[in-house]
């Protein structure tokens, strides 16, 4: 019953998210209930929960924030009024109800939760605080208090805003803070030392702005470079990102292509052995069902070429040349490119990449999009296999009924 209930919480939030909530909540949204339900499931790992305790908690992790419908004003209610809807639709016990309102609650502003699970949600709530992903979650904070309240921010001022709220930020469980507060430590230096460049950087200016001579111009130059050194570790996370995010979902569309030709491999494979183990035998005898048959084993093994052509690897010549990497179309991601190399040229050329941040994001690029025209490959020949399979089954059955009722 209890994962009967979370699963059905779980595909209503999911489709309330998509349909209620405006894409200007660019921060609180489905992703980060994703990540606060994860939050919640790991913290509570720590400590001895009973089965109903526990699906209370994700129940409030679920729908903590779907209150913001109508913003972030009041959203703590508007999300206990969403959950109690749906739950009554569920039959669901009015003073379980209540306790997981008292739960969705503990995550409200100022709140200082003295139960367990109030205090497990608050923490999940704040989990990004002190993960890899902080960076990300907090330039998605800025922005939609940008997008939702005109909130404009210079850096210096959004960073001290930041420290400040990490300083007077605590934990509330054990579990949590033995988690997130030695990353969350990290955090706050890093924070400080980007606010320590940019003041450095605010000094030079009003001094260059004071001198005025030709030798201040290499001062201009270094707070140019300081400051588009800071652009780049903001945007060198989400590039990373996008790339660690795509190559993932490469991957895992690929492992799902070959799922698929395995399953068509399989089935073809008892059908075709059932009919020629059965029904071949018996043509000589029958000869109304040699069309039929046929139609049936050609549908068969037309499907299992094209599942075979999906799932065939296709071998390269593995060699680039010094000459290849010097002029930048090598691309030494994929082992099909260089593995008849020499280790002295495939070390030079990786060296050569990593040097080169061009070349690498270069290489990256090249290669997500080799992968995807092998994608594309692989699900034009499982589309074929399928169609084949599907319409030739059909035909088959009615040409096995027309044989047995017109040829009976």
């Amino acid at each position: 019953m209890e994962n009967n209930i979370l699963d059905s919480v779980e595909l209503y939030v999911k489709q309330f998210f998509e349909e209620q909530i405006p894409d200007k909540y660019v921060y609180h949204n489905l992703e980060h209930t994703l990540d606060v339900v994860m939050a919640a499931q790991i913290i509570g790992e720590g400590y001895t929960l009973s089965d109903k305790e526990r699906e209370s908690l994700e129940i409030a992790a679920w729908f903590h924030d779907t209150g913001y419908t109508e913003g972030a004003d009041r959203h703590e209610e508007r999300s206990c009024g969403y959950m109690r809807s749906y739950l009554t639709t569920l039959a669901y016990e009015a003073t379980d109800i209540d306790a997981i309102a008292d739960i969705i609650m503990a995550t409200k502003s100022g709140m200082q939760p003295e139960d367990l699970l109030g205090q497990i949600l608050r923490d999940a709530d704040m989990s990004h605080l002190g993960s890899s992903q902080y960076w990300t979650r907090s330039g998605r904070v800025r922005h939609e208090l940008s997008i939702t309240k005109d909130v404009k921010m210079a850096e210096e001022e959004w960073l001290e805003r930041e420290i400040d709220f990490m300083n007077t930020h605590e934990y509330q469980t054990l579990v949590a803070r033995e988690l997130f507060d030695k990353q969350k430590g990290r955090h706050i230096k890093e924070l400080r030392k980007r606010k320590a460049l940019l003041q450095v950087d605010q000094e030079e200016l009003n001094r260059l702005n004071k001198k005025k001579k030709t030798k201040d111009k290499k001062i201009q130059k270094a707070i140019k470079d300081s400051r588009e050194q800071l652009t780049d570790m903001r945007l060198g996370r989400g590039v990373e990102t996008m790339y660690r995010t795509t190559y993932r979902t490469h991957v895992n569309l690929s492992s799902i292509a070959d799922n698929k030709a395995n399953i068509m491999l399989s089935i073809n494979a008892i059908i075709i052995s059932i009919i020629v183990s059965t029904l071949v035998p018996q043509l000589t005898d029958s000869p109304k069902l040699i069309i039929p048959t046929m139609l049936i084993l050609a549908s068969c093994l037309i499907s299992v070429i094209y599942a075979t052509l999906a799932t065939r690897p296709k071998v390269t010549e593995g060699r680039f040349t010094r000459e290849d990497i010097e002029a930048r179309r090598s691309n030494l991601l994929f082992f099909g490119n260089y593995y008849n190399m020499e280790l002295e040229d495939f070390h030079w050329g990786m060296m050569e990449m990593i040097r080169d941040n061009n070349f690498l994001y270069s290489s990256m690029t090249r290669d997500l999009y080799f992968l995807g025209k092998v994608l594309a490959q692989k699900y034009r020949y499982l589309s074929i296999g399928y169609a084949v399979f599907m319409y030739g089954l059909i035909v088959s059955v009615f040409a096995f009924a027309i044989a047995f009722i017109f040829f009976s």
